[in-house]
């Protein structure tokens, strides 16, 4: 007998990582479960990390530095940067805040990439910002590619990111670079970028002394392992910065999140890491769910697989909770894709075994 869903729509999670939500219907403990709805980096937190937040503990009983001097310093010189174009936050999502902000401005509304991450429409949405999806094309055999033309831009800005979550495609930056002649306002959230490979890479942050318009939002939450002490930055002309800074609350970011910021960036020890462990785990992970039958994932750059699925994904991820304590992501928050789609992360060699062995049951009942 098949477990019957026992919990609404309105109940599902909208973000990966739900392990309170998991645990109840799994029967066991947040502990219990193997996540692999959110994607995060297994190998950290880095040691280095952890470290620097043991040694900043006694700046607790001070007021973090309101310019974040040392913070916006070491940001910048990890991206070839001055100081003035870095911008530190509470998380790229406090940052997507000051974003709609920003594009509320444009009389067109916002051309968005769809599907989308989900807080993209909830910070527009915040601000009364239209909405103008340009979706992402369903090709024959369920890979996602971008639709050509782009959009015209009609006094619009534009918010994408890359590489795209979910379906992990990676756009290319000569792509792009024509649609920061044409838009007033282009946001390029790269919250995965990290994990492509540094020759691979596809960035903007080198188009930012020619295009004031731009912003690149940029996270360590998923790189280095840090969901729960959110930080991300903002990358853009210091113009733009300040006025971002003017529109929100002081101190953002605690000191012990800026100490774990410094010492992230300057581990190039764990980024190389963090390199070497991941395309072999990825193409692993993929061609074991390409040898279970009702499964179709696609290949991506990022850290994560976009998976097609027979079997309902609301029903897919009750069953391995059930059966293995095993976490995975559906795709319901994304409109265009719906339940037919799971969303993965790539985690260790052992943990993907694991996964592989929930998924060839839950598809074979």
């Amino acid at each position: 007998m098949q477990p019957s869903s026992t919990h609404t729509p309105s109940s599902r999670p909208v973000h990966g990582g739900n392990l309170a939500w998991a645990a109840a219907i799994a029967g066991c403990s947040p502990d219990s479960l193997l996540d692999f709805s959110a994607s995060i980096n297994p190998l950290g937190p880095p040691e280095s990390v952890m470290q620097a937040m043991t040694e900043a503990l006694g700046q607790l009983r001070h007021y973090p530095d309101p310019d974040y001097r040392s913070l916006c310093q070491a940001l910048a010189d990890h991206h070839q940067l001055p100081a003035s174009w870095v911008l530190p936050g509470n998380g790229a999502a406090e940052l997507l805040t000051w974003a709609a902000r920003d594009l509320a401005e444009s009389p067109g509304g916002c051309h968005l990439l769809t599907p989308a991450f989900g807080d993209y429409g909830r910070a527009l949405r915040a601000f009364g910002v239209t909405i103008r999806p340009w979706p992402l094309a369903v090709e024959p055999a369920g890979a996602l590619r971008p639709m050509s033309p782009w959009p015209a831009p009609e006094a619009a800005g534009l918010l994408i990111n890359n590489p795209h979550n979910p379906s992990g495609y990676l756009l290319s930056a000569a792509s792009l670079e024509p649609l920061l002649e044409q838009f007033a306002t282009v946001i390029v959230d790269e919250a995965f970028m990290d994990f492509v490979l540094p020759e691979q890479q596809q960035s903007l942050i080198g188009y930012l002394g020619r295009y004031p318009n731009l912003v690149v939002l940029r996270s360590l939450t998923k790189f280095y392992t840090l969901p729960g002490l959110r930080l991300g930055y903002a990358l853009g002309h210091p113009d733009r910065l300040r006025r971002w800074q003017r529109w929100r609350d002081p101190w953002p970011v605690n000191a012990l999140a800026a100490a774990a910021a410094i010492a992230a960036v300057g581990d190039i020890p764990f980024q190389n890491h963090t390199w070497q462990w991941l395309p072999a785990a990825r193409q692993a992970l993929l061609e074991g769910m390409q040898a279970i039958a009702g499964l179709s994932p696609l290949a991506g750059a990022a850290n994560y697989l976009l998976v097609k699925t027979d079997i309902p994904a609301p029903l897919l991820q009750e069953r391995l909770l059930h059966s293995h304590r095993v976490l995975i992501r559906d795709c319901l928050s994304f409109a265009e894709l719906g339940p037919d789609y799971v969303r993965v992360a790539v985690r260790t060699a052992a943990e993907n075994a694991c996964l592989l062995a929930a998924l060839g049951q839950g598809m074979g009942v």
